[in-house]
């Protein structure tokens, strides 16, 4: 559905609603041009604006079934950018993502929303801003590819509150396994690098200026994006880096609780081999032992089996197997 449609000139919105049949009249203006936002449109409600502003098939069935990859495309005398949105969800330890596709023309910027994303308040900052959108569409451009990069911070944040977390529970002493959590966080990472790092090269190009539909002026503004996105880029390799060594030395200490485990268990079955072999040789049917007949011999025997236990315990315990 169409959320909004409103025409600036001079850097202002313009007063009263603006039909979508006007829209691309209003676009031809002398300092004009025509924002328009959509949100999950179908086939049908889409197909008016097509045809309005004679939008590329290929980019109008991208828009309409999104799960693109972030990209910037040239169709003719328009661009098509898509932005992957992200949303960190700290009790599920999971990044939710959404998409948002943009159409860019001479005098007219589109927006297609699909997810959960505050656009209709970057709409209402950047009308704060008359000096930025008498630059045209490609303001309007920035302001929203300004807002989604920021929003990767507080998934930055989640992402590291919660691998520091799982890196000390790797390194305590408590017997638990965080494999499983350490394989979902990097899944999440790995998730999170694929929908930010292809956004890199669209950046710079608009950054660069080689696209003449942004205006000189808003090149800078790009260029200040980009930074921040390449400082998002490299936090999330870190992370990406960071948990494989995280679970490799989670492999290598469940290694080493296991080889203490054993140890453990081979201490305990060699000390009580030591009554056991006693008493098995004590139960054989055979009368010829001596200190059977010995008044002390049944106390000499269970003290020789407590010495050898005592022994054997002091001697694991000084080793470190118990």
């Amino acid at each position: 559905m169409i959320v909004d449609c409103a025409v600036y000139e001079d850097g202002r919105r313009q007063v009263g609603s603006l039909a979508l049949d006007e829209a691309f009249e209003a676009s031809q203006r002398e300092e004009a041009f025509v924002w328009i936002g959509l949100y999950e449109p179908t086939e049908d409600e889409f197909d008016a604006v097509r045809r309005e502003f004679e939008l590329h098939e290929l980019a109008v069935e991208d828009a309409i079934d999104a799960h693109q990859r972030p990209k910037l495309e040239v169709y003719g005398d328009s661009l098509f950018l898509v932005l992957k949105t992200a949303r960190y969800v700290e009790a599920e330890e999971a990044v939710e993502f959404g998409e948002i596709l943009l159409f860019l023309g001479e005098g007219f910027i589109i927006t297609v929303r699909h997810g959960e994303t505050a656009l209709h308040d970057v709409r209402l900052r950047t009308e704060q801003r008359p000096d930025l959108l008498r630059c045209g569409p490609g303001a309007a451009l920035y302001a929203i590819v300004d807002q989604i990069v920021d929003d990767y911070v507080p998934v930055i944040a989640g992402l590291d509150r919660d691998i520091r977390e799982v890196e000390g529970e790797v390194f305590s002493h408590t017997r638990t396994n965080p494999a499983e959590r350490i394989y979902n966080l990097k899944r999440e990472v790995l998730e999170l690098h694929d929908a930010v790092a292809p956004l890199l090269s669209p950046l710079d190009r608009l950054a660069r200026g080689r696209h003449e539909l942004v205006h000189e002026d808003v090149h800078p503004y790009f260029r200040d994006v980009h930074d921040h996105l390449l400082r998002v880029v490299d936090q999330v390799e870190s992370f990406r880096d960071l948990l494989t060594s995280v679970l490799a030395a989670n492999l290598t200490q469940a290694s080493v609780r296991q080889n203490e485990d054993v140890r453990r268990i081979s201490a305990w079955a060699a000390i009580i081999a030591v009554p056991t072999m006693i008493a098995g040789i004590y139960g054989m049917n055979f009368n010829q032992m001596p200190e059977l007949d010995w008044e002390y011999g049944y106390p000499v025997v269970l003290g020789i089996i407590v010495v050898a236990c005592v022994s054997l315990f002091a001697y694991f315990r000084r080793i470190g197997w118990l």
